[in-house]
């Protein structure tokens, strides 16, 4: 077993446990897995697979300094939405992003990976100012960057696991067809989707194999995790196509929460990379083999809707 040890937040979550399968797979970094409850169903689940699994609670630093004390590098991110960190307040997902980078510069962490988005407020000149769960992270990318901590960032898109997840794909009444409905979207305009449990390990894996060599190229910059892009009219489409039934796209009613509400009318106008290559070349030169949405339809969604 390697003795390069990554430490991964969120392990037990999508984003952290897509990371701990690739690292496990590649077998260059051993994983290290924090979780806040390393008795839960899914903590025992990674240990039986051998890997170590330690307490780590974004709200006790030293917590974070003892799960991160011996290894080379972190994979950070934080879980706005998670109801332990949600009462604290909209923004305090700045300051669990901000104890994460305190607890890494103090153990001395080599290479910092953090999970990211846009600045909604900022990128719309205030016209979107209650995507909390966008900004927080922009503004943990800020202290970051002040910081002294040699670091890349990854944006992630729409994940594609949220068709089942939030129910957006849904059977007619007479079972004939289905409908794929996102709440105010325009159905021309793109989507960057994200196919969590496939290609977000192997972005990590990248930036982290190629920090040392590749410096100048991969730190303080951001890398786009996404692995396609495309209108939901053309990925209903691709579903279609998948699980042999018709599928048509409707735009859905506001939600009533401005936090998605907001978040679904920056990303239909003007989108959250509009400036983006999609697929990123730069993680595409590192080895990164991005999958499909139509990948993505043949293996995931056709499985569970056909």
């Amino acid at each position: 077993m390697s003795t390069r040890i990554v430490a991964v937040f969120g392990a037990t979550g999508a984003q952290g446990s897509s990371v701990v399968k690739a690292l496990l797979t590649d077998g260059t970094f051993t994983p290290r897995a924090v979780t806040r409850d390393v008795n839960s169903e899914k903590a025992l689940k990674l240990k039986q697979l051998g890997v170590e699994v330690v307490q780590g609670d974004v709200w006790d630093v030293t917590s974070l300094k003892n799960a991160m004390k011996g290894a080379e590098a972190v994979f950070g991110v934080t879980a706005f939405w998670d109801q332990t960190n949600f009462r604290e307040g909209p923004t305090s997902e700045v300051v669990m992003g901000k104890n994460l980078i305190d607890a890494a510069i103090a153990v001395d962490i080599k290479f910092y990976v953090w999970s990211s988005l846009p600045h909604c407020t900022k990128a719309t000149n205030g016209k979107y100012h209650n995507v909390y769960h966008y900004d927080n992270k922009a503004n943990v990318e800020e202290y970051l960057r002040n910081s002294q901590l040699p670091h890349a960032n990854i944006h992630t898109g729409w994940f594609c696991e949220n068709t089942w997840n939030y129910n957006y794909l849904t059977l007619t009444s007479d079972s004939s067809s289905y409908e794929l409905t996102i709440p105010k979207y325009d159905p021309n305009s793109p989507q960057y989707y994200t196919w969590v449990e496939r290609d977000i390990g192997q972005c990590v894996l990248a930036l982290l194999k190629h920090y040392k060599e590749d410096s100048a190229q991969i730190l303080g910059n951001t890398f786009y995790a996404v692995s396609d892009k495309m209108s939901y009219t053309d990925y209903a489409k691709e579903i279609e196509k998948a699980v042999g039934k018709p599928v048509r796209f409707v735009t859905g009613a506001p939600t009533g929460m401005a936090e998605m509400d907001e978040m679904y009318e920056y990303q239909s106008e003007p989108g959250a990379f509009p400036h983006a290559t999609i697929p990123d070349p730069r993680l595409e030169r590192l080895g990164v083999k991005f999958n499909s949405i139509k990948t993505f339809a043949e293996e995931e969604l056709k499985k569970r809707f056909a």
